[in-house]
């Protein structure tokens, strides 16, 4: 049904037009990597947005190799991404009190420790502003409609009619062949796929800042500490400090700083990217919860105190229990990323499984046809749930290791305080594997075989893993107790 080799390119205009129309709610990367994908598969796009623009502010995150293999169609994003990349990045770990754990080495130098190849890392961070720029240019490339404004509050499908449709808070109603709900955590496509309506906090709130990097002048001694990486320092460095219950991350690039910090939930966090708060509140809490004499590296302190007002952002984090339903009765319409599936931050697998989603769906419509979107959306759910479920549960894993690191086992081996990022999930290739198994999933389907008990597709989740549900409190529980158990599998 189709195939592809790791050189393959195949750009806009290699695939038939499937006549299959497609409505996008949200400009995540989900939906946006959904929406270039879905036009390179012969489908027909339409892009909501609740907002009046895309929002491109916000600071890092981490995106893996499996997401980035489909750049290989699109050289004009290609050729962007490696422009703004930090491949040749260092990284360097503190104890949060400022102690140096692991001294400044190049990622390429770890992996080379580890056995692995350096040209080849499992992934990267990255800017977040700089990665949705290069998203819009190639939406603009394509001429892809984004209808701005259109605050989506219910979603709707029609089996008869084999159509489904959203409402907006203006009275507008927009009808597809398939909706594809890529508008976050609080979609308000829950109720219709019959998962968790409201979403949960998870307790957690990020604090995170990113400014121009000429701020650091007013002190010329943090200035210094904070140096970029390599010889002529001009190299991005990474920094991680590690502490009871908490951790943070500076990155230090040519023009931009930028900082983390998890930590427990305050009065003024907020699921929003435009909630500022002061220096002074964030300095005023930051020791909460660590005995007198173990607070925080003074030098984090110092970089808070001079980072520029309305810069900080208070990020509370929510959750959903994971879900096995991500489409509506008739899979008409469906969940992508965190509206089917949130993660913590320290999993280091948002971005990266938003994308291949996208990737996978898009590929799954084109296999389908138009005269079998329900299958293929239901095939393409097989295909991520329990992945994405196993990728939710490395992140309480990484947490406990970043908020409850043994220092003694760091000592022995780095990787103790470094977030796992394991092979099955790195090495994964979203597009190729639903070519190489739609036929055999779509076939369970037809066949009546739960989820669960499919053993004809060959699994992209640790080798020799066997489902079982699982939910937030029990995983927070594990992690407080440093007790975290992935459960059977080749985890590693």
């Amino acid at each position: 049904m189709g195939s592809l080799n790791g050189s393959d390119c195949r750009p806009v205009g290699s695939y038939p037009p499937s006549g299959i129309d497609i409505l996008i709610v949200g400009t995540g990367l989900a939906g946006l990597t959904a929406s270039i994908e879905c036009v390179r598969k012969g489908h027909n796009v339409r892009i909501l947005e609740r907002h009046d623009d895309i929002n491109t502010a916000g600071d890092m995150y981490f995106m893996g190799h499996s997401a980035t293999k489909f750049f290989r169609h699109w050289p004009e994003l290609m050729k962007e991404y490696d422009l703004i990349s930090m491949n040749n990045a260092w990284i360097e770990t503190f104890k949060h009190s400022g102690e140096r754990q692991l001294t400044p080495l190049k990622v390429s130098d770890r992996l080379r420790q580890e056995g692995m190849d350096p040209n080849t890392p499992p992934g990267a961070f990255q800017m977040r502003p700089l990665i949705y720029r290069m998203y819009l240019n190639e939406v603009q490339r394509q001429g892809i409609k984004i209808y701005f404004g259109q605050r989506v509050i219910d979603y709707y499908e029609d089996e008869a009619r084999q159509k489904a449709g959203v409402m907006t808070a203006s009275g507008e109603r927009f009808e597809a062949d398939i909706v594809i709900a890529a508008d976050g955590v609080g979609s308000k496509c829950q109720k219709l796929v019959g998962g968790q309506v409201r979403a949960m906090s998870a307790g957690r709130a990020m604090w995170r800042a990113a400014f121009p990097i000429h701020h650091l002048d007013k002190n010329p001694e943090l200035k210094e500490f904070l140096k970029m990486g390599g010889e002529n320092r001009d190299e991005p460095m990474i920094r991680t400090w590690l502490g009871p219950g908490t951790y943070a991350m500076v990155l230090i690039r040519r023009e931009t700083c930028v900082w983390i910090m998890n930590h427990d939930i305050t009065e003024s966090a907020e699921e929003n990217w435009e909630h500022t708060v002061s220096s002074d509140e964030v300095l005023k809490t930051i020791d909460k919860g660590l005995e007198p004499g173990n607070t925080w590296d003074p030098k984090i302190k110092e970089l808070i105190k001079l980072m520029p007002p309305d810069t900080i952002v208070n990020f509370e984090l929510f959750w959903r229990n994971p879900q096995p339903s991500w489409t509506s009765p008739g899979a008409r319409v469906v969940l992508i990323g965190d509206a089917a599936h949130s993660f913590l931050p320290a999993s280091g697998n948002g971005a990266t499984q938003a994308i291949e989603d996208a990737v996978s769906l898009a590929t799954c419509l084109q296999l389908g046809g138009k005269n079998n979107v329900p299958e293929a959306v239901r095939t393409h759910v097989r295909f991520r749930f329990i992945r994405c479920s196993c990728a939710q549960k490395m992140g309480f894993s990484n947490a406990e290791l970043l908020q409850h690191t043994d220092w003694k086992k760091v000592k022995m081996n780095p990787k103790f305080a470094q977030p796992k990022l394991p092979r099955w999930i790195w090495k994964h290739d979203p597009e190729q594997y639903a070519y190489d198994n739609y036929e055999k999933m779509a076939d369970t389907i037809r066949k009546g075989i739960p989820f669960d008990e499919v053993d004809t597709v060959p699994p992209n989740y640790p080798p020799g893993y066997k489902y079982e549900p699982w939910n937030i409190d029990d995983m927070y529980r594990d992690v407080e107790n440093r007790t975290v158990n992935m459960g059977p599998g080749d985890w590693d």
